[in-house]
Order: structure tokens, then sequence, then C-alpha cells
């Protein structure tokens, strides 16, 4: 008997075969390109640490230090749209078309028709839901001691520890959801002409045909994003990078071809 390893998703057909060595591969090829054009990595990357070392100054200058977790909780959620320059990059190489800066950050504008930045809407305002839930959370467990003011005299507290425990559950169900909606179609909306919906629609069957290899992936970049946060932000000009273009390599692994 014949296994079938595609299946149908919207107007595509998307692998449902995943496995740990599809994934190693697509790091495997993300350093790659990260080697032969390490200037773009670094400039994107560099970008991005540089946002979130200014925010983090300004939360320690208006004594807010409390929104330093909830920062570095739902920081990551931006990463997949400040790395679509980085798409391109792999595309290009991919290709053997020539690879410039014009390109590179027009791939901000996708094809022409902003369905790249409704992408990076939808993420803005996920981030943002993000940080009113994280600090509803507070407020019910802790708000007595302020919201947004140094809390880590009462982080040993049972309110704490609840606070830690519902909003780690909050949060995982938020990333995991726009995880889903995200790990397939920006590097899709690079990549070909559609719209940001059916992307969507495509990434979402990408991480059902392939729920343990997927989540497993997802578990593995949030760590490592967050772990390269720790230093300053400084890891993140290594560990974003390689992973934006293996993103690419593991959407063209799982997005095999349009629906014939």
């Amino acid at each position: 008997m014949t296994t079938i390893s595609h299946t149908p998703v919207a107007p595509f057909i998307v692998a449902r075969d995943l496995s740990l060595k599809d994934l190693g591969n697509a790091l495997a090829a993300g350093w790659a390109d990260f080697r032969a054009f390490p200037v773009y990595g670094l400039f994107f990357a560099g970008f991005y640490a540089m946002a979130g070392l200014a925010v983090l100054a300004a939360l320690i200058e208006f004594d807010l230090s409390g929104w330093i977790m909830t920062l570095a909780a739902g920081f990551p959620l931006l990463a997949p749209f400040a790395v679509v320059g980085l798409y391109e990059v792999s595309r290009r190489r991919e290709t053997d078309e020539p690879i410039s800066w014009k390109p590179v950050l027009g791939a901000l504008g996708g094809r022409g028709d902003e369905q790249v930045l409704m992408i990076g809407v939808i993420l803005f305002v996920a981030f943002s839901f993000w940080m009113i839930l994280a600090h509803g959370v507070f407020a019910i467990f802790l708000g007595e001691s302020g919201i947004g003011r140094e809390t880590s005299p009462l982080l040993a507290s049972p309110e704490a520890i609840a606070m830690l425990i519902v909003g780690s559950i909050i949060g995982a169900v938020v990333a995991l959801a726009l995880y889903s909606l995200m790990v397939t179609s920006l590097p899709m909306l690079v990549d070909r002409d559609v719209d940001f919906i059916t992307a969507m629609i495509v990434s979402m069957g990408v991480v059902r045909s392939n729920k343990r290899v997927m989540i497993l992936w997802a578990v593995f970049m949030a760590a490592l994003v967050f772990i390269a946060m720790v230093p300053l932000f400084l890891g993140l000009l290594i560990v974003l990078p390689v992973l934006g273009h293996a993103s690419w390599h593991l959407y063209r692994r799982a997005v095999v071809a349009p629906v014939s």
C-alpha cells in the first residue's frame, strides 16, 4: 500500500510527513544562508535587538520594571515580521538571483499588494493583546502591589505563583495560535502571489498535518530566542537570522505545490 505524505490545504498541497531530520536540515540550511550573507541577518537582527533594548531602557527609566517579564514573553511574537527580508535572501540564494538591499528591503512590502504588511498589523495587534492580557492577569492576582511596579519581593508568594501558572497557560495558548497562523504564511507571501488569509490557512494546515514536529519547532524557537535575549539581546544577532533563514527552508519543505 502506498503511503500518502501530502494533503490539500486551500489551493495548496502541504507535506504531512515532516520529521526531526527536516528540522535539522532547515537549521543547517539557515546557518549556511547566514554565513553566505551575514550582513543582512546582522542588519535585521540588530534592528530588532535595538528596539528591544530601547523599550527595556524606557521601562527602567520610567520605573516600570514590572513590565519587563511581560515584554520578554511577548517580544518574540514580533520576530517573524522582523526577518521578512531574510526570507527574500534565502529565496534569491536558492534560485541564484542577485541579492541586493533593494529587493531584500522591498520584501517588507510583499508583491506590492501590502499582504505582508497586513500580517505585520496582525502581529502588532496580537502583541498588544498579549500585553493587555498579561497585565490583566497581574491585576487579578497582584493588583494591590501596583501594576507596572517592581514585584520581585512578591515572587515567592502564593498569589505570584498562581499568576505565573495562569499567565503561562494563557501565553502559551496565544503564542501557539499565532504560531500556527504565521509559521509558513510570511515566507509564503514572499514566495508566492497569494493573499494573507490563504497564506494563514495553509500555515494552519502545515501545523495540523505535522502537529508533533511543528510544536517541537515552536518550543525550540521560543526557547532559543528567549535565551538569546538574556545577554542584553546580543544573542539575537546570531539566533534570529539563523532561525529566519531556517523558517524559509522549512516552509519550502512543508508547502509542496499548488493544487493542479
